[in-house]
């Protein structure tokens, strides 16, 4: 398996755990507020890992790193990461996934494996305006739903998370997502960073109190709905 991104140590990206976070290329979809436009849309010029330099990373760190995130792009998109996982697991290391859930099947095939500990499911917006928002018209949301229903059957521990963009989420979408998600665990609305690595330049973040009014809407919905990144 190839990467083009790895992070060596984060306290961020796996909640609870010291991790490294590795970051796959490619992805089905063209959020315009992606801050990962170097393994979307301009792959080429991205620094390129084998798999085999971050096996011997992790076997050196044995004790000292809990786990590893694996992020993207879409790590769904590829079909050699049920291997590598289990190579990571028979480490010893815990493994998240970051997904966009348009891949149930296989997340739902990685979750009956066990060989994964917890999965973080973007949640790009209510299911109306799904197309829009990954700019794929057309779009098929059944995938999606069928993602969520999955991980709210809690055979893995997991989170649902947006990023809010003021051009792409108002109150009643996500009330919207509120109800896609009913009953969820956990529920982050992330802060949208404006950067040269955003697909689309020109998008617009909310303040906090923009973001806790969004917060508000959705918080009804679901057991914990938090603030990420303000």
């Amino acid at each position: 398996m190839i990467f083009h991104g790895f992070q060596k140590m984060t306290m961020l990206d796996f909640p609870g755990y010291v991790a490294c976070t590795v970051f796959t290329p490619g992805c089905n979809f063209r959020c315009p507020f992606c801050h990962n436009s170097l393994l979307v849309t301009r792959m080429n010029d991205s620094e390129m890992y084998m798999e085999e330099d971050i096996l011997s990373y992790l076997k050196k760190r044995q004790g000292v790193i809990d786990g590893i995130c694996i992020s993207g792009g879409e790590p769904l998109m590829h079909d050699d990461i049920f291997d590598f996982v289990k190579k990571v697991k028979d480490l010893g290391f815990l493994v998240k996934i970051d997904t966009n859930g348009s891949f149930p099947d296989k997340l739902q095939k990685l979750i009956d494996s066990g060989n994964i500990d917890y999965v973080a499911m973007d949640i790009k917006n209510c299911p109306d305006r799904y197309a829009e928002t990954v700019d794929i018209p057309g779009f098929d949301f059944e995938p999606v739903r069928k993602s969520v229903q999955i991980l709210l059957s809690g055979k893995v521990k997991y989170e649902f998370r947006t990023t809010i963009v003021k051009e792409f989420h108002t109150p009643q979408d996500m009330v919207e997502i509120g109800k896609l998600i009913q009953g969820a665990d956990k529920y982050f609305l992330q802060h949208f960073i404006e950067s040269e690595g955003n697909i689309q330049q020109g998008l617009t973040p909310l303040c906090r109190e923009e973001m806790e009014n969004l917060r508000l809407s959705v918080v009804r919905f679901v057991k914990s709905a938090e603030l990420r990144g303000i």
